[in-house]
């Protein structure tokens, strides 16, 4: 495929997961790539084994100075700046009030923080190509979910930043769309599993099957994102995509 040739997008949280998946299928529709993550060892395997259409750069998304000089990173070695696409994230599974200041902190500035900076630094670069941002939310930002409350918070929060972003960007011509997973086959959905069946008594397995029928994969997420980044999706903008097998459509 190659509705995305010539392009050039920013991944953060590239290194591994959904991110990873992201970055591969937008370089297999012709798109150049550069993945940015906090792991720098992890990062760099990750860009040299999906080859030389994808580069590396170190970057914490809290801190704006990083941020902004993993745009300009990008747009040094690409040329400009197309697509961002806003995934890096964490989780704390813990009861909502048992978690400490710091954990509630460091969540929501990774998560909420991390995407408003991105959006911030890129602007320029996206302004000049009338480019597309995706963020990664969660359908754990439409509906609450126990032990994951301050994440539910979070990406509740990337949604309205989704929004407001979207209504105030369209006149530049930039897109700003959300995409909202449910338990995807993930390393982060890996140390969920025994959490959630430690608190629960319940097999975290079954847990799956009965909300959403299986784990998504991280492919299926991607090919979202793709769609998003393309010219397909030219007239949707502020929207926020969910995609959870029916998780969201079944009240039992």
């Amino acid at each position: 495929m190659t509705e995305l040739h010539g392009r050039r997008a920013l991944v953060t949280g590239g290194a591994s997961g959904i991110g990873r998946a992201i970055a591969e299928s937008l370089v297999a529709a012709g798109a150049q790539v550069v993945i940015s993550d906090i792991d720098r060892e992890a990062g760099s395997a990750t860009a040299s084994e999906i080859g030389d259409a994808v580069r590396f750069v170190a970057c914490d998304v809290t801190d704006g100075e990083q941020v902004a000089a993993a745009v300009s990173f990008t747009t040094g070695e690409l040329g400009g700046l197309d697509i961002l696409v806003n995934n890096a994230g964490v989780e704390i599974l813990k009861p909502l009030l048992e978690q400490t200041d710091e954990e509630f902190r460091r969540l929501m500035d990774i998560n909420v923080t991390g995407v408003f900076l991105g959006m911030k630094h890129a602007l320029p670069a996206l302004t000049e190509s009338r480019g597309v941002i995706v963020n990664m939310a969660s359908v754990a930002g439409i509906n609450g979910c126990p032990l994951l409350g301050s994440y539910c918070a979070s990406k509740a929060g990337v949604i309205q930043l989704t929004r407001v972003a979207a209504l105030e960007l369209r006149d530049a011509g930039i897109r700003v769309n959300a995409v909202c997973p449910a338990f995807v086959d993930t390393p982060m959905v890996d140390r969920a599993g025994p959490i959630v069946e430690s608190a629960l008594g319940t097999p975290f397995s079954g847990i799956v099957e009965q909300v959403q029928g299986r784990l998504g994969t991280t492919a299926e997420v991607a090919e979202v994102v793709r769609f998003l980044a393309s010219d397909r999706a030219s007239w949707t903008t502020g929207s926020h995509y969910v995609v959870d097998g029916g998780m969201t459509a079944n009240l039992l």
